[in-house]
């Protein structure tokens, strides 16, 4: 076992343990969470509508990756989705500041550069995408995911953005 591999088993099943926690803390109300009606609640207030779509949307989007990740399978996909994921959850909490303590975009920065990171490095020998002989990959492979994943949140930002300007309700 090499120490790299072994350390990007750890980071991969760190981000996505902690990925599909938040993702229970959403939908189920496991963890201290909101639960779905709570949650939606909050990302109706954010701008996000409609918000129990779009709960879901996060939820799934937060599992999907999270499982890709721990499995190490298409890696640069799952850090697609994370990446885009956690870059409308920084966003939705930028006018707070970085840091957690005060409400800030501090735990989705840290996570999806977490995801990015995987997304340049790859799964490592103990993965999905090991077995398959694609955990090796080019560095615009990573830089291709994390593109891919800002793209993704952009239409979701600006739905956000409209709905606050307008006012909007579910």
């Amino acid at each position: 076992m090499s120490a790299v591999d072994a350390g990007l088993l750890l980071l991969r099943a760190a981000l996505a343990l902690l990925l599909l926690g938040h993702a229970a803390q959403k939908t189920l109300g496991w963890f201290r969470g909101a639960g779905l009606s709570g949650t939606a609640g909050m990302f109706h207030t954010l701008g996000f509508r409609p918000a129990r779509p779009m709960v879901a949307v996060a939820a799934a989007s937060e599992t999907v990756g999270a499982v890709l990740l721990l499995a190490g399978a298409a890696v640069p996909l799952g850090a697609a989705v994370v990446c885009g994921t956690m870059a409308v959850a920084g966003a939705a909490n930028a006018d707070k500041g970085l840091w957690a303590h005060r409400g800030g975009y501090e735990v989705a920065l840290a996570y999806g550069v977490t995801a990015a990171a995987l997304a340049f490095t790859g799964p490592g020998a103990y993965s999905v995408d090991a077995l398959l002989g694609a955990a090796e990959h080019p560095w615009w492979v990573g830089a291709a995911a994390v593109g891919l994943g800002l793209a993704a949140a952009l239409p979701v930002l600006l739905r956000r953005r409209a709905a606050l300007r307008r006012g909007e309700a579910d």
